[in-house]
């Protein structure tokens, strides 16, 4: 037993011990003066994301033709074809003039037979931001929406844009073979 006691002393003796003197680290050598962050580019004031026409101009400059198809009470509604994808754009909320709107919805009709409802339900499960529908005549749509604010950009808008072709591809995919889509879904 005192061989134990022994063993215990002097660990705590080697314990207690006077650890090595921390080295202070040395100083970073000075940089040179850093420069200010860049500002972000200026808003564009003749772009209006809450307005159609603003969605006409940007989808044009991408190689697009939108146009009006028809306004309602507080909507107006674009088609949109390009060589890639046709599709219609609602824009909702909006004002007596058809502007100020406050949600753009994306929406797109498949050119092939719908899926089942359940392989639909199965891949709005597996999207976080495109919905998948059928509409009452049995065609299959996808969706995609987002909020309008006064101080959207270009920039802003052309992410929806690229996000709205993201959904078009996948559920081009989803479509064209929903088993396999499904089965490599996460």
């Amino acid at each position: 037993m005192t061989w134990k006691t022994l063993a215990l002393v002097a660990a705590a003796i080697l314990m207690t011990a006077a650890a090595p003197k921390a080295t202070a680290p040395k100083p970073a050598p000075a940089k040179a003066a850093a420069k200010p962050p860049a500002k972000p580019p200026a808003a564009d004031p003749s772009f209006d994301a809450r307005d159609p026409a603003g969605m006409v101009a940007l989808l044009g400059a991408a190689g697009a033709k939108a146009e009006v198809a028809h306004k309602e009470a507080d909507a107006v509604y674009l088609t949109v074809t390009s060589t890639s994808a046709a599709f219609t754009t609602q824009f909702a909320g909006c004002d007596a003039q058809g502007r100020k709107c406050a949600v753009v919805l994306f929406d797109s009709v498949a050119d092939k037979p719908s899926p089942t409802l359940g392989q639909i339900n199965a891949y709005n499960q597996t999207s976080a931001m495109c919905r998948g529908f059928q509409d009452k005549g049995g065609k299959a749509h996808v969706v995609y929406s987002a909020l309008l604010f006064t101080a959207d950009s270009r920039d802003r808008i052309t992410q929806q844009l690229v996000a709205w072709r993201g959904c078009l591809a996948e559920f081009r995919d989803f479509v064209n073979d929903p088993v396999a889509y499904l089965a490599a879904a996460p």
